[in-house]
C-alpha cells in the first residue's frame, strides 16, 4: 500500500514537472515569434529561466524542428514545424482558401499590396500577404504581430469585438504612441472604431509608420463573428484621401466575398461579389 502511495506521488512529481518544462518551452517559442533572433543570454532573461534550462529546452526542439540555431551569429529563430504548426491553424480557418483567390484579384484590380490577418489577444497577427508590382510597395512578413489600436487590420478587428477589449487596451495606461498620428487616447478611440463601424472600413493613416497607409475591413464567418480582417496597404503619397474613397468600396467589397465563402449570410450590397454556390465550412 505505502508503495502504491509513493508511486503515485512519483508519477504526479513527474507529471508536473513535464507540464512545468511544457510552459517554459512555450514560453520561448513565444519569445521567439516576437524577437525573431536572439542569443541564449536574452532568450534566458526574456523568459526568466535559467540559462541551463533554457539550452536544454532549446536544444529539445531545435531536435524537434521547431527552433533552428544559427551558429554563424551565435542566435536561435523559430525553425520550420513551428511555421508548419501555424501554417496548420490558419488552413483550420478556411482562410486561405478563401481569401488567397478574391485578395490576387484585388492586387489585379488596383496593384497595391493586400493582407490578411487575424487577432490574437491586444495583437493582430498578418497570416497571408499578396504583393503589388510597384516598385515601391508594402511589405509585411507572415506571421508579424502589431497592436490593434493602431493598424488599420487591429482596428477592424477591434471595431466589432467587446468594449471591454478596448477598455483593456488602457488598464497599463496610456500605450505606446509610435507616430504623431497614434490614437493613445480612450475616448478618441472609442470615437474612432465608431466611425469604423459606420464607414465599414478602417484607415491606418499614417499610425503605426509614418508615410504609410492602410485601408482595412473586416471578415466573417458563418455566424457573422469578425474572424479576420483584410487590408490594402501603400505609401502616404499614392493613397491620397480620393484614392482611398475610390479603393475603401473595393476592399470591403473583397472582403464581403470572402465572408460569402466562409459561410456567412449577410444581404450583400451594390458591387458585391454574389456569394459562391458552395462554402467552406
Amino acid at each position: 500500500m505505502a508503495t502504491s502511495r509513493r508511486s503515485g506521488r512519483s508519477r504526479e512529481r513527474r507529471e508536473v514537472a513535464a507540464v512545468r518544462a511544457l510552459e517554459r518551452g512555450l514560453s520561448l517559442l513565444e519569445t521567439l515569434a516576437r524577437s525573431p533572433r536572439l542569443a541564449l543570454t536574452a532568450l534566458a532573461q526574456e523568459t526568466g529561466l535559467p540559462a541551463s534550462t533554457a539550452y536544454r529546452l532549446l536544444e529539445t526542439m531545435r531536435r524537434r524542428g521547431f527552433v533552428q540555431y544559427v551558429p554563424e551569429a551565435g542566435v536561435y529563430q523559430l525553425g520550420v514545424r513551428a511555421f508548419e504548426v501555424g501554417n496548420a491553424f490558419v488552413q483550420t480557418l478556411g482562410l486561405h482558401e478563401a481569401a488567397l483567390p478574391a485578395m490576387r484579384r484585388l492586387v489585379e484590380e488596383v496593384n497595391e499590396t493586400v493582407n490578411l490577418a487575424v487577432r490574437d489577444g491586444a495583437e493582430a497577427v498578418y497570416v497571408g500577404q499578396v504583393e503589388g508590382q510597384h516598385l515601391v510597395r508594402m511589405f509585411t512578413q507572415i506571421g508579424t504581430r502589431a497592436p490593434l489600436y493602431c493598424t488599420g487590420v487591429g482596428k477592424a478587428l477591434l471595431a466589432w469585438a467587446d468594449p471591454a477589449d478596448v477598455a483593456a487596451l488602457f488598464r497599463d495606461g496610456q500605450p505606446r504612441a509610435y507616430t504623431p498620428r497614434t490614437i493613445t487616447d480612450p475616448e478618441r478611440l472609442a470615437a474612432e472604431l465608431e466611425r469604423v463601424r459606420a464607414a465599414g472600413f478602417a484607415l491606418d493613416d499614417e499610425e503605426r509608420e509614418l508615410g504609410v497607409r492602410c485601408i482595412a475591413s473586416p471578415i466573417r464567418g458563418r455566424a457573422g463573428h469578425v474572424v479576420a480582417a483584410l487590408s490594402l496597404s501603400a505609401p502616404a503619397s499614392r493613397l491620397s484621401d480620393a484614392r482611398v474613397a475610390e479603393l475603401a468600396p473595393r476592399v470591403m467589397a473583397t472582403a464581403r466575398a470572402i465572408s460569402y465563402s466562409l459561410g456567412w449570410a449577410g444581404d450583400p450590397l451594390p458591387g458585391d461579389v454574389p456569394p459562391p454556390s458552395s462554402s467552406v465550412p
